[in-house]
Formats: C-alpha cells, sequence, structure tokens
C-alpha cells in the first residue's frame, strides 16, 4: 500500500486528491497537513469525506512526510521550493500541483511568478508530467511537476498536430475557458456566485502564467527542424463551479488535409490513452460530460473546408487538469495500472 502525504490539504486541488485517493485500492492518505488548520478534523472542513477519512489537519512537518512513499504539494506557487530540497535528499518521491518546477528556464519561471526562485537546481531534474507525452520519464521519477489545468486541455489538443508538423506553429491561437474553482478556494469578489452568474468575461488577456508552459511542452513534441511555437492564448471565466473548454485554432500547412484525415490522425495518436477520447466526427463535446472524471474529450474540425483546423478540448479543471492528473502520475511511478482509482463516470446531470 502506497504511504500518501498531503501537503496544503485545504484547497479545492487537495480536497479533490482526498475524494480520489480515499477510495484508492492501492494508497493510503497517512498524513496531511496545514497549519493554519492545525489539529481540526479533515471531515470538519470537507463533511463529504465523513466516514472515509478520519484524519487531523498537522503542521507540515519533513520528518514525518519523509515517511511516506509519495507526498504531493497542493499548494499556491513558492511554496513547495521551501521544502522540496529535504524531501527530495530523503529519497521521497514528490507530485508538485503548483507550477514551481513547470517550466524549465529559471528566468522565464521568475519573470511570470514575480518571485526568485528557491531551488534551482532542482528544476532540470523535474519530470513534466502529461502522461501522454512523458510516461516513460515519469515512471522513473522522483519529483513530478503536474501540469496546470489550461496547459492539459490545450497541449492534448494541439500535440497531434504539432507532432506530424501539420501546422503553422508560429500561428497558433486558444481561447479557453474555465470554471471559477480553477481561481482557488481563497476569498475574492471577482469569484463569487453573484458577480460570475449569468456572466461570462476574458481575462489575462495580456498574458496568462500558463503561456509559457504551454508554449514550452508544445515545443518539446515538434520535430527538430520546425518553426519556434509562438501561442495567442486568451483565457475566460464561465459561470460554472468546475470545467474547462478550450478551443484551438491553428492554420493547416497543407490545405488538401481533409477533416476525415485530421480526425483520424487524432484517434490513431490516442487509441491507447486511457484518459482521452477522440469523439465522432461532427460532435462538440461539454464540459458536463468530464465533470469529476480525469477524461480529456477531444473533437476536430475544419470549417468549411478552409485552410484552418479547429480542435475542442474539454476537462475537468480539478481532476485531468490537476489532482485526477497527479493520481494518474503517482499510478505511473509506482508501478500500478494507470487508470488505478480513476475510473470515476462523470456527473450527469
Amino acid at each position: 500500500m502506497i504511504q500518501v502525504g498531503i501537503v496544503g490539504g485545504t484547497g479545492y486541488t487537495g480536497v479533490e486528491l482526498l475524494r480520489l485517493l480515499v477510495n484508492h485500492p492501492g494508497a493510503e492518505v497517512s498524513v496531511i497537513t496545514s497549519r493554519a488548520e492545525a489539529g481540526v478534523p479533515v471531515a470538519d472542513l470537507y463533511p463529504n469525506l465523513r466516514g472515509h477519512l478520519t484524519l487531523e489537519f498537522t503542521p507540515p512537518d519533513v520528518d514525518v512526510l519523509s515517511q511516506c512513499d509519495v507526498v504531493f504539494f497542493a499548494t499556491p506557487h513558492g511554496v513547495a521550493q521551501a521544502m522540496m530540497p529535504q524531501l527530495i535528499d530523503r529519497g521521497v518521491r514528490v507530485i508538485d500541483l503548483s507550477a514551481d518546477f513547470r517550466i524549465r528556464d529559471q528566468q522565464v519561471w521568475e519573470q511570470w511568478y514575480g518571485q526568485a526562485h528557491a531551488c534551482p537546481e532542482l528544476i532540470e531534474t523535474a519530470v513534466y508530467g502529461l502522461p501522454e507525452t512523458s510516461r516513460e520519464a515519469i515512471a522513473s521519477a522522483q519529483l513530478v511537476a503536474c501540469p496546470g489545468c489550461y496547459p492539459t486541455a490545450t497541449q492534448l489538443a494541439l500535440i497531434p498536430l504539432l507532432e506530424k508538423n501539420l501546422v503553422d506553429p508560429s500561428d497558433l491561437v486558444v481561447n479557453a475557458a474555465s470554471g471559477a474553482s480553477g481561481a482557488g478556494r481563497q476569498a475574492n469578489v471577482d469569484n463569487l456566485l453573484m458577480e460570475i452568474s449569468d456572466s461570462f468575461k476574458a481575462y489575462a488577456c495580456g498574458g496568462h502564467r500558463h503561456l509559457p508552459e504551454i508554449e514550452q511542452g508544445l515545443s518539446d513534441v515538434q520535430p527538430a527542424a520546425a518553426e519556434p511555437v509562438a501561442l495567442t492564448f486568451v483565457p475566460h471565466l464561465l459561470p460554472i463551479i468546475r470545467g474547462i473548454h478550450a478551443t484551438c485554432y491553428a492554420s493547416l500547412t497543407d490545405d488538401s488535409i481533409s477533416e476525415e484525415q485530421l480526425h483520424q490522425l487524432f484517434v490513431d495518436r490516442y487509441a491507447n490513452e486511457p484518459f482521452v477520447d477522440v469523439l465522432p466526427l461532427g460532435t462538440h463535446p461539454q464540459t458536463r460530460t468530464v465533470k469529476s472524471s480525469n477524461m480529456c474529450r477531444l473533437a476536430v474540425f475544419k470549417p468549411q473546408g478552409k485552410n484552418k483546423v479547429v480542435v475542442l478540448s474539454v476537462i475537468d479543471n480539478l481532476t485531468k487538469g490537476a489532482s485526477g492528473q497527479a493520481i494518474q502520475n503517482m499510478n505511473i511511478m509506482f508501478g500500478l495500472a494507470e487508470n488505478t482509482g480513476l475510473e470515476q463516470v462523470a456527473l450527469l446531470p
């Protein structure tokens, strides 16, 4: 049984980890930390876990966490860096759900996150945890940087096209919309139900922190001689709690490729991926079909037979976009079947 520790268990990604792990047949949560809630039973803060978890929150303690087989960090950016070197030195395997180790260029990370990186020596050792591209590296990794929610939805939509060099990488556009849980659990007037209900807005149009992560991931799958990736990425806020819908646009380098051929490309690319579902031609995916599941659903279009390809991608931002994918990584790291504990059917209605 894999002994699991969770640092930062009071946010939405933390409780999503718990929701999935309490029914995982190969893992047991033994430690969950929070300085602010130390001594409080986890089920008091999250009543949905009553009868499933009897642990109390405890202050973060490296000595205690180092007894775990794997430690998840479900913390804001900058927090994991403080404890990471000690855990790594003690041989603990770590899955970080924050952005601290996703970007390989230290200067780029510091530019977008507005602070100095506390342990740059670990950046190169971190494996980017997108299973659909990095499965072998994840299996042997000690430190896995779990992808962000927008990057997961966007990369899965564009990877097949860039791998085959079928689109102009300098002309990629993504409009992506997320539910309010993507902003975290902190108090914020802009995310109150009364503020977002019956409304729809873009934000961070001038540049979002997930942009360099997406460009890095897409660049990694390109053929060696391809042009650099340049992405225009505009996020939006949906008046829903959870879910991401990404609409991704690219210009084909060969106009003669048919919509049917593009669809088959995606079907073939993801044929053996347990958590990517390529929908039939003409189908439009909906966020509600992936709610609370670890599935990404994709649809491919070539509108009016012109030179643009449009890929629609939906995920649950808290599951495949965060905690579910983190557990998928854990399963790979410990040699379990990849779908262990992650076969929940999406909630409908």
